[in-house]
């Protein structure tokens, strides 16, 4: 209930709604004491002394609802009632401190739960009846009610839109204000949503190159290490070439690595990317441990792609022939190229054992799949009779001028 009742506010702002409400109370204050004159304050039921001082204390009221307005619109709002019932009550007539009326009425609109929003409407409709009322009583009191039904209710209905229009401003101002407020709320939002999804899809970007970078060139040192190690008591020339492939492919990781680390600092620096002028020499450290690769290019293609078409062949290419390397069984893998004009087919087989056919895709399938669809793409990849193919549709973007 407090959480309801109470709305969470700045002390700055709870200190200047607190000085004018003290402002507010003095100025009023004056303000009732002009129009005395010396003749004393009239009521209905109570002394000119004692209608003088509950005139004070319902201005102290006032100005203590205007003071909580922005931290407990329902309170403003319940002492405005209080104030005015009591005002109307005891016959006293309107004070300056009903101004305040209208203050309260604009943060019920602005700042109160949608409840009190609409009793705030309800108040404004109310209110203007009983002002109607309260300030018609006397004339027709004074006139024993034998004044004419058409001056009377004319006199009424003016009251009432004149009443109405006036409580109903300081709500609708409430109210445009309280629009202005959820926009903006949903605008912030919004930027928020947005820019944690693109730090997510940054960060999965980077993540994707990782696995592509550090899973090809482990894939490649094991391979090598393994070589060198049964190649070393026979082929001493062949330890050393395959020690010196691992040096070159730990390199050139480290370098790819450094590289996606500062874009994971620095997101808004973009790196060089791998293209198709790469593929070379993916290929020859694939043959370097061991693999038999034959590739298959046709047709070729007849202009430069786009960046990220090369980026997205490179990488599934990289994937592929990364997991031939790591789960195949020694044999022949064939990589076949198709650049048409509107699209690239990639195709790479592989054999692979039973144990390795049975078992489900990783993240690398997953990798692959995101490269694809990133660019619009698709990807297919299983075993069957003892192979492992990826099969992939890349579109190409139609050349400009």
């Amino acid at each position: 209930m407090p959480s309801r009742l109470f709305r969470p506010l700045p002390t700055y702002r709870l200190v200047a709604d607190t000085i004018v409400a003290v402002l507010f109370f003095g100025v009023a204050s004056v303000f009732t004491t002009l129009p005395l004159g010396g003749q004393g304050w009239g009521s209905y039921i109570l002394t000119s002394r004692t209608a003088m001082i509950v005139a004070f204390v319902l201005t102290a009221v006032f100005s203590a609802a205007l003071a909580v307005r922005r931290l407990s619109p329902t309170l403003a709002l319940g002492g405005a009632w209080v104030a005015a019932l009591v005002q109307m009550a005891v016959g006293l007539p309107p004070l300056p401190a009903n101004i305040a009326i209208f203050g309260v009425l604009y943060v019920t609109a602005a700042y109160g739960t949608r409840r009190l929003y609409w009793v705030g409407f309800a108040s404004s409709l109310i209110g203007a009846g009983f002002i109607t009322l309260y300030l018609l009583a006397p004339s027709i009191a004074v006139d024993g009610g034998f004044g004419e039904v058409s001056t009377y209710a004319f006199a009424a209905v003016m009251l009432f839109i004149a009443a109405s229009l006036g409580l109903l401003l300081a709500w609708t101002v409430g109210a445009l204000v309280r629009m202005a407020l959820r926009a903006r709320e949903g605008r912030e939002a919004q930027e928020r949503a947005e820019a944690e999804t693109a730090t997510e899809q940054e960060r999965t970007r980077i993540a994707r190159d990782m696995h592509d970078v550090v899973a090809h060139s482990l894939a490649v040192v094991i391979a090598q290490a393994d070589g060198a190690r049964y190649a070393a008591a026979s082929d001493p020339d062949a330890a050393t070439t395959a020690l010196g492939t691992i040096s070159t492919t730990a390199r050139s990781a480290l370098s790819d690595v450094r590289m996606l680390l500062t874009q994971l600092r620095h997101s808004q620096a973009d790196g060089p990317q791998p293209t198709l002028a790469d593929l070379e020499e993916l290929y020859a450290q694939v043959r370097a441990a061991g693999v038999d690769l034959r590739i298959d290019v046709d047709p070729s293609p007849r202009h430069d792609p786009p960046a990220a078409v090369q980026l997205a062949v490179y990488r599934i290419l990289q994937e592929a022939l990364t997991n031939a390397l790591r789960h195949g069984d020694g044999g022949a893998v064939d990589v076949a190229l198709a650049w048409h004009d509107d699209r690239v087919d990639l195709t790479v087989h592989n054999p692979v054992g039973a144990a390795v056919a049975a078992t489900g895709g990783g993240h690398g399938l997953i990798g692959m799949r995101e490269r694809a669809q990133l660019v619009g793409g698709t990807l297919d990849a299983g075993a069957g009779d003892g192979r492992f193919t990826v099969r992939a549709m890349i579109p190409v973007p139609e050349a400009g001028p």
